[in-house]
């Protein structure tokens, strides 16, 4: 095995360790296991008595991380491969009740880096963006198949464009002549449609929100994280009155996200939560990046940690 998480670095270390705060033998599950950097800090804590579940679409990368944490640590590791919004199934279907949740909705850098997985303009490939090769839609496909209307909905819903429609119409109107194949080629007709940035905006690549919202829904992200946030909801409800649930009292729940659109569900889900009487958010405000963190890992940057902590007692009318 190539080390490859020696070069991935995962963000948010210690506050992923102060606020998720494993203790030895309890169960911790990685909804996106990447390279194992998060797994394999908490499986140090939580020491051989610990259970380790390591969750992934990429196929790849989970064989890589359950390696690192087994070779690495006595911990048991189990592997699901899948949407992590399957995962509280796959966790009643184990018999497992866990301590700990993390949901990091970035990247390993292997993904990043590598232009055949087509997911940023970076490196010219194809336009592929799927996380889960064995998974049926690419980033073409939507490119050259959907409607112009279609087209311009999807980037402006999940990418917060403002220039959506004009760029569609720029995209249909050039897959009239050819196909769109490679992520360099749709990047230079994005950059040109959309022109340059409103003055006083941060100043990013022009393609940037449009290459999101073409991975977003590739990848059925929004959907996922929807369906994971619901499903923690309920389960924290039934913790806190007692019931049985896939999450334990007292257990912690911990999502970095990226970007609005990830971190909005988030907070309201959260703060819903605790609105209930059901849990306690451990972050008023996400945790975020030091200026150190940032210089050492500039991916880091944009990166947002926020924690809830399931209700450790019964509720008062817990039957």
């Amino acid at each position: 095995m190539t080390d490859e998480s020696a070069v991935h670095i995962p963000v948010l270390m210690e506050h992923v360790l102060n606020l998720l705060d494993p203790q030895p033998g309890q169960v911790y599950a990685d909804a996106t296991a990447g390279l194992g950097g998060h797994a394999m800090a908490v499986a140090d804590r939580i020491g051989p008595e610990g259970v380790v579940v390591l969750n992934d679409l990429d196929a790849s990368n989970l064989a890589r991380a359950g390696e690192l944490v087994r070779s690495k640590s006595g911990c048991r590791v189990i592997e699901v491969h899948g949407s992590f919004a399957d995962l509280p199934r796959r966790l009643v279907d184990e018999k497992l009740q866990i301590d700990m949740l993390l949901a990091d909705l970035g990247f390993a850098s292997n993904q990043v880096d590598d232009p055949s997985r087509g997911l940023t303009f970076r490196g010219d490939g194809p336009l592929d963006m799927r996380l889960d090769q064995s998974g049926d839609v690419t980033a073409g496909e939507l490119v050259n198949g959907l409607l112009e209307v279609e087209l311009a909905d999807l980037i402006y819903q999940y990418g917060e464009e403002r220039m959506s429609r004009r760029i569609a119409r720029a995209i249909v109107t050039r897959r009239k002549e050819r196909k769109f194949e490679t992520t360099g080629d749709l990047a230079d007709v994005v950059r040109r449609s959309a022109g340059p940035p409103p003055k006083g905006r941060k100043r990013i690549d022009r393609a940037t929100r449009t290459f999101q919202a073409l991975r977003i829904a590739v990848n059925g992200e929004i959907e996922s994280l929807d369906s994971l946030l619901e499903q923690v909801r309920s389960a924290s409800s039934k913790a806190a009155t007692g019931a049985e649930s896939w999450l334990r009292q007292g257990a912690r729940v911990g999502v970095i996200a990226f970007h609005s659109l990830e971190d909005r569900p988030v907070k309201r889900m959260f703060q819903g939560i605790e609105q209930a009487g059901d849990g306690r958010r451990l972050t008023r405000k996400p945790a975020i990046a030091d200026e150190a963190e940032i210089s050492e890992n500039p991916r880091s940057r944009s990166a947002k940690l926020r924690v809830l902590q399931v209700l450790a007692e019964t509720r008062p009318d817990a039957r």
